[in-house]
Protein backbone atom coordinates (compact mmCIF):
# COMPACT_ATOMS: atom_id res chain seq x y z
CA UNK A 1 0.00 0.00 0.00
CA UNK A 2 1.17 3.07 -1.13
CA UNK A 3 1.52 6.29 1.39
CA UNK A 4 -1.06 7.94 -0.27
CA UNK A 5 -3.28 4.87 0.07
CA UNK A 6 -2.98 4.76 3.81
CA UNK A 7 -3.43 8.84 3.88
CA UNK A 8 -6.57 8.34 2.40
CA UNK A 9 -7.83 5.54 4.70
CA UNK A 10 -6.53 6.85 7.70
CA UNK A 11 -8.40 10.50 6.96
CA UNK A 12 -10.36 10.55 4.09
CA UNK A 13 -11.59 14.11 4.33
CA UNK A 14 -8.22 15.49 5.05
CA UNK A 15 -6.85 13.50 1.66
CA UNK A 16 -9.50 15.18 -0.60
CA UNK A 17 -9.35 18.69 0.68
CA UNK A 18 -5.45 18.63 0.89
CA UNK A 19 -5.43 17.13 -2.91
CA UNK A 20 -8.02 18.95 -4.09
CA UNK A 21 -6.29 22.64 -3.28
CA UNK A 22 -3.09 21.66 -4.72
CA UNK A 23 -4.84 20.46 -7.90
CA UNK A 24 -6.91 23.65 -8.50
CA UNK A 25 -3.49 25.86 -7.17
CA UNK A 26 -5.65 27.00 -3.97
CA UNK A 27 -2.69 26.20 -1.41
CA UNK A 28 -2.04 28.87 1.35
CA UNK A 29 1.46 30.10 2.87
CA UNK A 30 0.40 28.51 6.58
CA UNK A 31 -1.52 25.38 7.60
CA UNK A 32 -2.58 24.60 11.07
CA UNK A 33 -2.72 20.85 11.48
CA UNK A 34 -4.34 19.91 14.39
CA UNK A 35 -5.78 16.77 16.35
CA UNK A 36 -4.91 13.76 18.69
CA UNK A 37 -1.81 12.39 18.66
CA UNK A 38 -1.30 9.48 15.53
CA UNK A 39 -3.67 10.63 13.56
CA UNK A 40 -1.53 10.92 10.73
CA UNK A 41 -0.40 14.72 10.91
CA UNK A 42 2.90 14.78 10.45
CA UNK A 43 2.54 11.76 7.75
CA UNK A 44 -0.09 14.19 6.06
CA UNK A 45 2.46 17.28 6.54
CA UNK A 46 5.13 15.22 4.92
CA UNK A 47 2.73 13.57 1.88
CA UNK A 48 1.29 17.07 0.86
CA UNK A 49 5.10 18.85 1.33
CA UNK A 50 5.84 15.99 -1.28
CA UNK A 51 3.67 17.64 -3.96
CA UNK A 52 5.94 20.83 -4.27
CA UNK A 53 9.07 19.06 -4.67
CA UNK A 54 8.18 15.80 -6.78
CA UNK A 55 9.96 15.51 -9.98
CA UNK A 56 7.73 13.07 -11.51
CA UNK A 57 3.57 13.83 -10.23
CA UNK A 58 1.27 10.88 -10.86
CA UNK A 59 -2.20 12.11 -11.52
CA UNK A 60 -1.31 15.20 -9.23
CA UNK A 61 0.04 13.28 -6.73
CA UNK A 62 3.57 12.72 -5.62
CA UNK A 63 5.23 9.63 -7.23
CA UNK A 64 7.21 8.61 -3.59
CA UNK A 65 10.08 7.42 -5.42
CA UNK A 66 11.96 10.14 -7.16
CA UNK A 67 14.64 11.53 -5.18
CA UNK A 68 12.75 14.32 -3.44
CA UNK A 69 9.97 12.35 -2.59
CA UNK A 70 12.21 10.03 -0.79
CA UNK A 71 14.75 13.01 0.80
CA UNK A 72 11.55 14.17 2.17
CA UNK A 73 9.75 10.91 3.27
CA UNK A 74 13.39 10.39 4.89
CA UNK A 75 13.37 14.30 6.52
CA UNK A 76 16.72 14.55 4.31
CA UNK A 77 15.70 17.54 1.75
CA UNK A 78 17.26 21.21 2.25
CA UNK A 79 14.82 23.29 1.74
CA UNK A 80 12.25 21.45 4.08
CA UNK A 81 12.84 22.80 7.37
CA UNK A 82 11.95 20.88 10.67
CA UNK A 83 11.55 22.83 14.10
CA UNK A 84 10.12 20.28 17.22
CA UNK A 85 10.55 21.40 20.91
CA UNK A 86 14.03 21.88 22.23
CA UNK A 87 13.38 20.55 25.53
CA UNK A 88 9.60 20.98 26.45
CA UNK A 89 9.47 24.45 24.47
CA UNK A 90 10.50 25.47 21.22
CA UNK A 91 12.52 28.61 22.05
CA UNK A 92 12.38 31.65 20.69
CA UNK A 93 16.61 31.46 19.54
CA UNK A 94 14.67 28.26 17.47
CA UNK A 95 12.15 30.33 15.50
CA UNK A 96 15.12 33.32 15.01
CA UNK A 97 16.91 30.69 13.46
CA UNK A 98 14.37 29.51 11.17
CA UNK A 99 13.94 33.38 9.88
CA UNK A 100 17.65 33.68 9.09
CA UNK A 101 17.22 30.47 7.10
CA UNK A 102 14.06 31.30 5.08
CA UNK A 103 15.68 34.70 4.75
CA UNK A 104 18.30 33.04 2.03
CA UNK A 105 18.16 30.99 -1.27
CA UNK A 106 16.75 27.42 -1.41
CA UNK A 107 19.76 25.14 -1.83
CA UNK A 108 17.67 23.21 -4.91
CA UNK A 109 14.94 25.11 -5.62
CA UNK A 110 13.32 28.40 -5.41
CA UNK A 111 10.55 26.55 -2.62
CA UNK A 112 11.31 26.13 0.82
CA UNK A 113 8.84 24.66 3.37
CA UNK A 114 8.46 24.43 7.30
CA UNK A 115 6.94 21.86 9.33
CA UNK A 116 6.49 22.66 12.64
CA UNK A 117 5.77 19.89 14.77
CA UNK A 118 4.28 20.32 18.86
CA UNK A 119 3.53 23.68 18.35
CA UNK A 120 1.53 24.24 21.17
CA UNK A 121 4.50 24.35 22.61
CA UNK A 122 5.94 27.43 21.60
CA UNK A 123 6.83 29.36 24.46
CA UNK A 124 5.42 33.19 24.44
CA UNK A 125 8.35 35.05 22.89
CA UNK A 126 8.85 32.42 19.90
CA UNK A 127 4.51 32.22 19.21
CA UNK A 128 5.24 36.43 18.72
CA UNK A 129 8.45 35.91 16.86
CA UNK A 130 6.69 33.33 14.37
CA UNK A 131 3.64 35.68 14.23
CA UNK A 132 5.86 38.93 13.06
CA UNK A 133 6.92 36.70 10.50
CA UNK A 134 3.85 35.12 9.13
CA UNK A 135 2.24 38.54 8.73
CA UNK A 136 4.66 39.71 5.99
CA UNK A 137 5.91 35.61 4.42
CA UNK A 138 8.35 35.26 1.83
CA UNK A 139 7.36 34.44 -1.78
CA UNK A 140 7.41 30.69 -2.20
CA UNK A 141 6.93 29.88 1.00
CA UNK A 142 4.61 27.91 3.33
CA UNK A 143 4.54 26.36 6.80
CA UNK A 144 2.39 23.59 8.42
CA UNK A 145 2.43 23.29 12.11
CA UNK A 146 1.23 20.52 13.97
CA UNK A 147 -0.38 20.61 16.99
CA UNK A 148 -2.90 18.25 19.57
CA UNK A 149 -4.04 21.32 21.48
CA UNK A 150 -4.86 23.76 19.04
CA UNK A 151 -6.67 26.00 21.91
CA UNK A 152 -2.98 26.85 22.91
CA UNK A 153 -1.73 28.74 19.66
CA UNK A 154 -2.04 32.21 19.89
CA UNK A 155 -5.22 33.44 18.63
CA UNK A 156 -3.18 35.63 15.75
CA UNK A 157 -1.45 32.55 14.17
CA UNK A 158 -4.52 30.66 14.26
CA UNK A 159 -6.19 33.42 11.81
CA UNK A 160 -3.20 33.37 9.75
CA UNK A 161 -3.79 29.63 9.27
CA UNK A 162 -5.74 27.42 7.24
CA UNK A 163 -6.72 25.03 9.65
CA UNK A 164 -7.28 21.64 9.07
CA UNK A 165 -9.06 19.19 11.16
CA UNK A 166 -7.65 15.35 11.73
CA UNK A 167 -10.42 12.97 13.20
CA UNK A 168 -9.64 10.84 15.98
CA UNK A 169 -9.50 7.46 14.87
CA UNK A 170 -12.63 5.29 15.43
CA UNK A 171 -11.77 1.97 17.81
CA UNK A 172 -11.75 -0.80 15.25
CA UNK A 173 -9.50 1.28 12.40
CA UNK A 174 -7.07 2.18 15.84
CA UNK A 175 -7.32 -1.96 16.49
CA UNK A 176 -6.61 -2.58 12.55
CA UNK A 177 -3.65 -0.17 12.77
CA UNK A 178 -2.04 -1.84 15.83
CA UNK A 179 -1.95 -5.06 14.44
CA UNK A 180 -1.10 -4.55 10.48
CA UNK A 181 1.47 -1.51 11.53
CA UNK A 182 3.17 -2.56 14.86
CA UNK A 183 2.54 -6.23 14.73
CA UNK A 184 0.77 -6.18 18.48
CA UNK A 185 -1.43 -9.33 18.86
CA UNK A 186 -5.24 -8.70 18.51
CA UNK A 187 -6.15 -9.06 22.23
CA UNK A 188 -3.44 -6.56 23.72
CA UNK A 189 -4.38 -4.03 20.42
CA UNK A 190 -7.93 -4.29 21.84
CA UNK A 191 -6.75 -3.21 25.32
CA UNK A 192 -4.59 -0.50 24.62
CA UNK A 193 -7.68 1.18 22.39
CA UNK A 194 -9.04 1.29 26.18
CA UNK A 195 -6.28 2.94 27.26
CA UNK A 196 -5.82 5.36 25.02
CA UNK A 197 -7.24 6.85 21.03
CA UNK A 198 -3.55 7.61 20.20
CA UNK A 199 -1.63 5.34 18.07
CA UNK A 200 1.45 6.60 18.03
CA UNK A 201 0.75 7.03 22.47
CA UNK A 202 -0.53 2.86 22.19
CA UNK A 203 2.73 1.75 20.36
CA UNK A 204 4.96 3.50 22.53
CA UNK A 205 2.97 1.79 25.81
CA UNK A 206 3.31 -1.80 24.19
CA UNK A 207 7.16 -1.40 24.24
CA UNK A 208 6.62 -0.37 27.77
CA UNK A 209 7.98 -3.74 30.15
CA UNK A 210 5.84 -2.41 33.18
CA UNK A 211 2.80 -2.34 31.08
CA UNK A 212 3.49 -6.19 30.18
CA UNK A 213 4.21 -6.67 34.41
CA UNK A 214 1.04 -5.02 34.95
CA UNK A 215 -1.03 -6.17 32.33
CA UNK A 216 -0.01 -9.66 33.79
CA UNK A 217 -0.53 -9.31 36.83
CA UNK A 218 -4.14 -7.74 36.37
CA UNK A 219 -4.97 -10.59 34.23
CA UNK A 220 -4.15 -12.84 37.85
CA UNK A 221 -5.66 -11.07 40.22
CA UNK A 222 -9.04 -11.02 37.90
CA UNK A 223 -8.70 -14.73 37.34
CA UNK A 224 -8.79 -15.02 41.45
CA UNK A 225 -11.83 -12.56 41.16
CA UNK A 226 -13.69 -14.61 38.61
CA UNK A 227 -13.27 -17.71 40.67
CA UNK A 228 -13.72 -16.10 43.78
CA UNK A 229 -10.46 -17.56 45.11
CA UNK A 230 -9.66 -15.96 48.53
CA UNK A 231 -5.62 -15.79 47.04
CA UNK A 232 -7.39 -12.49 45.52
CA UNK A 233 -6.85 -10.64 48.85
CA UNK A 234 -3.20 -12.12 49.18
CA UNK A 235 -2.18 -11.15 45.62
CA UNK A 236 -3.60 -7.57 46.26
CA UNK A 237 -1.01 -7.22 49.70
CA UNK A 238 1.80 -9.24 47.98
CA UNK A 239 1.56 -8.02 44.32
CA UNK A 240 -0.69 -5.69 43.09
CA UNK A 241 0.04 -2.67 45.10
CA UNK A 242 3.64 -3.25 44.28
CA UNK A 243 3.10 -2.74 40.74
CA UNK A 244 0.56 -0.12 40.53
CA UNK A 245 2.36 2.55 42.93
CA UNK A 246 1.03 5.56 41.59
CA UNK A 247 -1.96 7.57 41.01
CA UNK A 248 -2.33 7.23 37.35
CA UNK A 249 -1.12 3.29 37.50
CA UNK A 250 -3.50 2.74 39.81
CA UNK A 251 -6.26 4.12 37.26
CA UNK A 252 -4.62 2.09 35.12
CA UNK A 253 -4.74 -1.34 36.82
CA UNK A 254 -8.78 -0.55 37.21
CA UNK A 255 -8.60 0.62 33.49
CA UNK A 256 -7.45 -2.92 32.40
CA UNK A 257 -9.72 -4.73 34.92
CA UNK A 258 -12.60 -3.05 33.46
CA UNK A 259 -11.43 -4.27 29.98
CA UNK A 260 -11.12 -7.89 30.98
CA UNK A 261 -14.63 -8.02 32.86
CA UNK A 262 -16.45 -6.14 29.59
CA UNK A 263 -15.07 -8.81 27.27
CA UNK A 264 -16.08 -11.98 29.30
CA UNK A 265 -19.59 -10.24 29.91
CA UNK A 266 -20.01 -9.86 26.35
CA UNK A 267 -19.16 -13.50 25.65
CA UNK A 268 -21.70 -14.40 28.28
CA UNK A 269 -24.95 -12.45 27.07
CA UNK A 270 -26.09 -15.18 25.09
CA UNK A 271 -25.26 -18.04 27.40
CA UNK A 272 -25.58 -17.10 31.15
CA UNK A 273 -27.68 -14.53 32.38
CA UNK A 274 -26.45 -15.04 36.25
CA UNK A 275 -22.56 -14.93 34.98
CA UNK A 276 -23.66 -11.76 33.37
CA UNK A 277 -24.87 -10.39 36.51
CA UNK A 278 -21.43 -11.42 38.50
CA UNK A 279 -19.85 -9.47 35.83
CA UNK A 280 -22.26 -6.68 35.84
CA UNK A 281 -21.43 -6.24 39.76
CA UNK A 282 -17.73 -6.74 39.02
CA UNK A 283 -18.08 -3.32 37.18
CA UNK A 284 -20.21 -1.24 39.33
CA UNK A 285 -16.89 -2.36 42.16
CA UNK A 286 -15.17 -1.00 39.39
CA UNK A 287 -17.08 2.51 38.91
CA UNK A 288 -17.12 2.63 42.88
CA UNK A 289 -13.16 2.39 42.83
CA UNK A 290 -12.29 4.89 40.63
CA UNK A 291 -14.60 7.16 42.53
CA UNK A 292 -12.71 6.40 45.54
CA UNK A 293 -9.28 6.59 43.97
CA UNK A 294 -10.23 10.14 43.13
CA UNK A 295 -11.42 10.90 46.68
CA UNK A 296 -7.99 9.76 47.59
CA UNK A 297 -8.57 6.60 49.18
CA UNK A 298 -5.81 4.19 49.20
CA UNK A 299 -4.91 2.11 46.06
CA UNK A 300 -4.77 -0.77 48.47
CA UNK A 301 -8.07 -0.19 50.61
CA UNK A 302 -10.02 0.24 47.54
CA UNK A 303 -8.25 -3.34 45.82
CA UNK A 304 -9.60 -4.97 48.86
CA UNK A 305 -12.50 -3.81 49.38
CA UNK A 306 -13.49 -5.15 45.73
CA UNK A 307 -11.51 -8.37 46.63
CA UNK A 308 -13.88 -8.66 49.53
CA UNK A 309 -17.34 -7.77 48.18
CA UNK A 310 -16.73 -10.18 44.85
CA UNK A 311 -14.85 -13.04 46.61
CA UNK A 312 -16.77 -13.29 50.07
CA UNK A 313 -20.10 -11.97 48.91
Amino acid sequence: MTEAEKLQQLQPVVFRQLQNSFKHGRLAHAYLFEGDLGTGKEEMALWFTQHLFCQALKDGMPCEVCNNCVRISNNEHPDVIEVAPDGQTIKVEQIRKLQVELGKSGYESAKKVVLIQQAEKMNANSANSLLKFLEEPPANFMIILETQAVGKILPTIRSRCQIIHFQALSVEELIQRLENEAQIPPQSAKLLTNLTNSFTKAVEISKDEWFNESRDTVIQWYSYLEKRDPQAFIYVQKKLVKVFKDKMQQRTAFEMLAFYVKEKRNQMLQQDQQAVAFYNHLLEEILLANQKLEANVSFQNIAEQITLHVVFA
